[in-house]
């Protein structure tokens, strides 16, 4: 528990500083700009995780291999593996920004945008996608440094990308009036200054920087790579698409309700940092055991980020439940706006705690390089969102959003704990495939 806590604790910080200029991004859009503005911008939310959270996926699969290397101490492999992953990372920017951003418009018709908020939500997301190269290259640096024990150098990336996000997007809203283009500008070139950041540090640690001949396409290692990251970015994309059928459901309500439900995507991203760090960490500490095969600390590790998960999650989901006008508050200016996040944030706080276990065993399955059974939970999380929202909207409305959204993460984690287990009684028995 101690070692776990003492790394999840500067990964905790540092994911709420990055998720904290993106709640402070939706708090000066909203009100800087106006509630339709937050509207467009929260109505990119969906898509933005199909796209993006592929790539972020892709790179945390990276990442698995480079733990295995590390915990084993195989240094040359490792090199090997750094240098493929620079390949992987570039081909795959290249064909995220060049696809995306002539497919955008057709997206977000289909998901019927109302038309009020079109022209923000594209130039919103535009901005955004002509930047996912920098995105992804400076999530790959994070997940390297994590993957071998470092998560301060992160952690200090995070906080300085945060601080110049806040100040880039209120000198390009307030003063210069660039509208959601400055927004996204700003978040742009914050992920800018925290991949120098990280890669400055990566510089000094020679077993880190790849060789002359490491650099010659490997497909042995391209293939191991590619079959880590691959799963896990087919399941944050999977997972997305369940996100995009709620938007499809609230846009049908209209913007007041888009807006509320852009307004409580950002609380929830933000509370459930705890959790996904509680995640992150174990998946650093089952890789580097399972490469250094130690599985019995495995075993050990998980449960207590099951216990760490529940005492982390304790003053946020008190905060969704007892406060979500507050909350909302920060963001939106219309009282009946904010009357419908009090219909939501509530039901989305006591869930918390389930959205946290599904955190800890989804990341313990991947430390042990088991990444299929995880992508096959985010088909789950697709059918559960789909299937209940379809029930529940026409006799609950916005609250029959929220209800598929935490059965979604209610099935897929007890699948996830079920699976957790299976491999975990195979490791006991010598069993690692």
């Amino acid at each position: 528990m101690k070692l776990i806590f003492q790394f999840f604790l500067p990964i905790l910080i540092g994911n709420l500083f990055q998720q904290l200029y993106s709640f402070v991004d939706s708090m000066v859009v909203g009100k800087g700009i106006g509630d339709t503005a937050l509207a467009a911008v929260g109505n990119t939310s969906s898509v933005h995780f199909l796209i993006i959270g592929f790539a972020v996926g892709l790179t945390g699969g990276l990442g698995i291999c480079i733990s295995h290397s590390f915990g084993a101490n195989d240094t040359k492999k490792l090199r090997k593996e750094i240098a493929m992953s620079v390949y992987i990372c570039l081909a795959i920017g290249i064909v995220i920004t060049t696809f995306s951003l002539l497919l955008m418009r057709r997206l977000f018709i289909f998901l019927q945008t109302p038309e009020d908020m079109m022209t923000d939500t594209l130039v919103y997301f535009g901005t955004i996608l002509a930047g996912s190269t920098i995105t992804i290259f400076n999530n790959f640096v994070m997940t390297l440094l994590r993957s071998v024990g470092n998560s301060k150098v992160p952690l200090v990336s995070m906080v300085l990308s945060a601080i110049a996000n806040i100040v880039l997007d209120l000198l390009f809203v307030f003063p210069l009036h660039m509208g959601v283009f400055g927004a996204a500008l700003a978040t742009v070139l914050a992920q800018a200054i925290s991949a120098l950041y990280c890669f400055r540090h990566i510089l000094r640690a020679p077993e880190l920087l790849p060789q002359k001949g490491d650099w010659k396409a490997d497909g042995k290692i391209l293939a191991a790579l590619t079959g880590k990251g691959l799963p896990v970015a087919v399941m944050n994309s999977v997972t997305a698409i369940g996100g995009m059928v709620l938007q499809v459901f609230v846009n049908q309500m209209g913007t007041a309700y888009v807006a509320a439900y852009a307004a409580c995507m950002k609380v929830c991203g933000l509370f459930e940092q705890p959790g996904v760090t509680v995640g992150l960490a174990l998946l650093t500490f089952t890789g580097q055991n399972y490469g250094a095969k130690k599985y019995d600390r495995i075993k050990s590790g998980v449960w207590a980020g099951v216990i760490l998960s529940i005492l982390v999650n304790l003053p946020f989901a008190a905060l969704e439940i007892f406060a979500p006008k507050f909350l909302a508050s920060l963001m939106l200016n219309d009282p009946t706006v904010i009357s419908y996040t009090c219909i939501f944030l509530p039901l989305t706080g006591i869930a918390l705690f389930p959205l946290g276990w599904l955190f800890v065993f989804r990341n313990a399955c991947q430390g042990m390089g088991k990444t299929v059974l995880p992508m096959i939970s985010g088909v789950v999380e697709v059918v559960m969102r789909v299937g209940i929202v379809q029930i529940a909207v026409p006799h609950f409305a916005f609250r029959g959003v929220a209800f598929a959204e935490i059965s979604a993460w209610i099935g897929a984690g007890a699948m996830l704990m079920v699976t957790y287990l299976v491999y975990q009684v195979r490791l006991s028995k010598g069993v690692s495939k």
